[in-house]
Parts: C-alpha cells; structure tokens; sequence
C-alpha cells in the first residue's frame, strides 16, 4: 500500500447535513446548493448533461443526492471538489459503512432487527446499505468523468475504474476475461423478488383506512403498474368501459393496461367521495386541504401505518413483485409478463420465475411427509407423533 492510501483517520469523522438538493421547475429540475446556500454550479453542469441523455426526473434525483452525500463528506474533511483524489473516495466508502444516514425531514428508522420475521424482507436501519454506496460510486464516477473529459477537476478520475472500458484490446478469438467486483464496491446480497402471500394481502388491505388507498393497491397488484406510472394517472387515461388504464412509460409512451374489476369498483366509491377527475386532472389527491396530487411519498406513509400495526414492512415495489408472481401463476407466458411489466430484457423478468420460499416448504413436505398407508413414494417417517409433541413442549399423549 502507497502512502497515499495508508489509513487517513478520517472514516470516523461527523460529517453534516451541509447544503441540499432542492427541486427546480426546469431541467435538470434539481439544483444542489453549497453550504453558504449558493448554486454548487459543477453539480447544475452534469445533473443538465444527465437530463439530455434521456434520464428519468427520479434518475436525476437520486444521482442528485447520491453526490451531495460525497460532497458533505468532502466539506467535513475540508476538500474542495476539484481536488479530490482515490484516498478521499476510499475514505468515504469507509466512512460509509459506518455513518448514520442523513435523514432530513423524514422520520429516523427504528432499530429492529436484521430481517422482518413475518416479511422475511430486511428492515430498513439507520445505516447506508452496500447499494447505496454502490449508487453513490456510479454517480460521483459519472460526475467526474463528465468534467475530466471538459478538463474541469482532477486530471484522474478519483473514483477507481470509472470510465474504463470493461474489455479493452479483446481479441474476439480469446474468451472474456472473469472479472472480480470493481475496487470500492461494495458486495451486495441477491433478493428474490417477495409476493405478498394472499393472507398477508388480505390483512394489509384491511388496514387501508380510505377508498382511495385501497383502489390504488388494488391496481397496484392487478395492472403491474410501477409506483409513479399509477400515481400520474389523469382523469382522461381511465377507460371504465374496457376496464383500462392508460400509464405513461419510461421515455413518455402511453401505455393501456388492463385492471382487475375490483380496482375499478374501489375507484367508484373513491369518486363518489371526492369526485370524478376530468381531463388531465390526477386521479390520486390528498386527503386534507389544499389537495395536491398524490406523491410517492405520501403513498409510501400509506402502507408504513398499516405495516406499524402488522409489524411488517412491506413496501409499493412488493405489490408490483404480487402482481407479476400472480400471473405467472396463472399461466401467463413470460414474454407476456414482461411486456406489461416493461422489462427491456427478458432476462429481468424470469426473475419471478424463480421458487418462492412458500413452494420450496410446500415441495419439501410434500417429499418428506408420509401419512400411514401411503404409498406415494415418499420417505416413511419412524417416529410417534405423540411423542414428539410430548418432547417438544406440546400435550402429552
């Protein structure tokens, strides 16, 4: 190891809340201020550059934020942006894995334990995962990467293989070479993708407090809408007739989706409440005065009351993942499925494919469990089920 990278001390440092991001109405429609509150310009530069390459308002954001938690860091350690160097990102890696996340305006997470025990999802904690140090990697390599090439900032690249071809001078006669994880990055576990089994589904939708909430999650699990697509709708993209709804997709089009008539049904008594929305008016408002089109946010609140009292922590994403688990299971075909979902590869989508924990249990006792006199070929099982129940705490037989 060069002295360079030798330990600095400062992956323990307390790093503040200095500057934001704050939304603006144009592009790049997020603006990341200093903490003197002025216009970080570099950031203003890539985030515009980011918006013409055809990215999403949520791809912009989160970039938006993932560099403004490097920058807090570069600030608490007295860096200036320009000056920055692979020892500083390798610091603040460090400083990562460690760091309470900044929270702003949103409530601190509780602290539970690793995993929901009903869910079998992670628990969100009040630490940085190794995706989002992994995300915040990608966007500070990108951001560097567009300024070198404008030769603005460091003459290298501080984040390590930012901007490197993945296989330069490959001979296309030699097999690709295996690659290790990228340095700095972060290992991160593979999920499989979480149905919401329909006893769960059932008791998660009666703790919906409003027509309107269960009318969204009713659509949620029926059209494989994803969470902005369902929350844009507008008045005139509702086909009552046809039972569709028409979603805006990623690079604008328009898109029918077809709904299951209980989401419809929810819909009615939600507008008998608050009325129809007309013509690009949204579907989804608030429920108190001013009301304002529903946010992500605010839906997301939605399921954290009703996940509260279940103790569960079930998220928008896994009525997606319901939807796409209930068609295959009842034979849809993948390609079908993948067409609603807009999956740009079918790859992405034969993810729902894979065996849920529920199948495994079920194929596993319908293996090993064998009732007196069957002859199914199953393993016969030796032992006094009374005594069992005795041994392991149950009544005695």
């Amino acid at each position: 190891m060069t002295t360079e990278l030798a330990s600095s001390g400062r992956e323990g440092i307390e790093v503040p809340a200095a500057g934001s991001a704050v939304p603006i109405e144009s592009p790049p429609y997020w603006r990341l201020l200093s903490p003197d509150g002025s216009e970080f310009v570099p950031a203003t530069a890539w985030l515009l550059q980011t918006y013409a390459n055809d990215n999403s308002r949520n791809t912009i954001r989160a970039y938006g934020l993932s560099l403004l938690r490097f920058m807090r860091y570069l600030w608490a350690i007295g860096v200036p942006w320009d000056r920055a160097r692979e020892v500083d990102v390798r610091d603040f890696v460090l400083w990562g894995r460690r760091a309470d996340k900044f929270v702003g305006r949103r409530r601190e997470p509780a602290p539970r334990s690793g995993v929901n025990i009903i869910t079998g999802k992670a628990n969100q904690t009040s630490k940085y995962s190794p995706s989002t140090i992994n995300l915040t990697l990608t966007a500070v390599g990108e951001f560097y990467e567009f300024h070198r090439q404008r030769q603005a900032g460091p003459i290298i690249n501080p984040v390590p293989g930012a901007g490197e071809r993945r296989h330069p001078h490959h001979r296309p006669d030699d097999p690709y070479p295996v690659f290790r994880r990228g340095q700095l990055r972060q290992k991160e576990p593979i999920r499989d993708p979480r149905a919401i089994p329909d006893d769960k589904f059932d008791e998660l939708f009666r703790r919906l407090g409003t027509n309107r909430d269960r009318a969204l999650v009713a659509f949620y699990v029926s059209s494989g809408a994803r969470a902005t697509e369902l929350l844009g709708l507008t008045g005139d993209r509702v086909n009552y007739g046809d039972q569709m709804i028409g979603v805006i997709r990623k690079g604008g089009q328009l898109r029918w989706l077809p709904a299951a008539p209980q989401a419809f049904v929810w819909l009615r008594l939600y507008q008998v409440e608050r009325g129809v929305a007309r013509r690009d008016q949204p579907v989804w408002l608030t429920s108190r005065e001013p009301y304002r089109q529903m946010s992500y946010d605010t839906f997301r609140s939605v399921l954290n009351r009703a996940n509260r009292v279940l103790h569960t922590n079930w998220s928008t994403h896994d009525l997606r993942h319901t939807f796409a688990i209930r068609a295959l299971e009842g034979g849809m075909p993948l390609h079908i499925l993948q067409n609603l979902l807009d999956h740009a590869s079918l790859e992405t989508t034969t993810i729902y494919a894979r065996p849920r924990p529920e199948e495994v249990v079920a194929h596993h006792r319908a293996t090993f469990s064998r009732s007196q006199g069957d002859d199914s070929g199953g393993i016969p099982v030796s032992y006094d089920p009374g005594e069992l129940d005795s041994l392991f705490g149950g009544r005695e037989s």
